[in-house]
């Protein structure tokens, strides 16, 4: 491949590469910057196995209720990319996440102790959903 870069391109590389900016990485969710001045935290599934994704919600779920965040929005994606409707032993609409990871969250008392609404209503957009935390005062 043959493609020349654009000035623009070029230009923002390096700009990007002399930046002493850090890329945080999607995997340690202390490395995002969850604060009580934050009122919504995001974070992105894309790429998580259903074990990784489900370990990552419970942990980004406490984290953010010990840092009263009041909303937490999950992105789970649509599932467009599954490779699931070509296995005929999977079930094209339990195994991608945007099924799976309400259920878990609604599964886990420990975690629903401290939620106190998860909608996944939003007809805009069927690949996230909010998961809105109780007041740590308020917790018992």
């Amino acid at each position: 491949m043959s493609k020349k870069l654009s000035n623009k391109d070029l230009k923002d590389w390096k700009n990007f590469v002399k930046s002493k900016d850090k890329v945080h990485s999607k995997d340690e969710v202390n490395k995002h910057s969850i604060n009580k001045s934050k009122s919504t935290f995001v974070i992105d599934l894309h790429g998580f196995s259903l074990d990784q994704a489900n370990e990552f919600v419970e942990k980004t779920i406490n984290d953010c209720f010990e840092k009263e965040v009041s909303k937490l929005n999950i992105i789970t994606g649509k599932g467009m990319r599954s490779k699931s409707a070509e296995d005929p032993y999977k079930s094209s609409e339990l195994s991608i996440l945007k099924h799976s990871i309400p259920e878990f969250i609604n599964s886990n008392v420990e975690l629903m102790k401290k939620i106190k609404n998860i909608d996944s209503t939003d007809e805009k957009n069927l690949g996230s959903f909010n998961v809105y935390l109780k007041s740590k005062n308020k917790f018992r």
